[in-house]
């Protein structure tokens, strides 16, 4: 492990690091969140030590995790599709025979 990457980690940049999508497990956007990665350990007076967050941010940042292509398709949203059409041809199916 490299000595001046672990001064420099810190739980604020392990953060932005997977907030960033550098990590490989969510899309690059802002994650808001009430108790930010660090502060429950802080509060409990027992801040993670550089070296932890160092090794965390080693395996997070492994560039051998599969990174998943996002599709661009319909993907399984062709069963709520073919349900609505289902739905629709049984209300018009109804209403045909309502007014008949």
């Amino acid at each position: 492990m490299n000595l001046g990457a672990s001064l420099s980690s810190t739980t604020e940049r392990l953060r932005a690091d997977i907030d960033s999508g550098r990590t490989g497990d969510k899309v690059a956007a802002s994650d808001p969140s009430a108790a930010p990665l660090g502060t429950d350990d802080e509060a409990a007076g027992r801040p993670a030590s550089k070296q932890t967050v160092a090794r965390a941010r080693e395996i997070e940042l492994k560039t051998d995790q599969p990174h998943q292509a996002h599709e661009h398709g319909i993907g399984s949203a062709w069963i709520l599709i073919a349900f609505v059409a289902l739905l629709s041809l049984a209300v018009l199916a109804w209403g045909f025979m309502q007014f008949r």
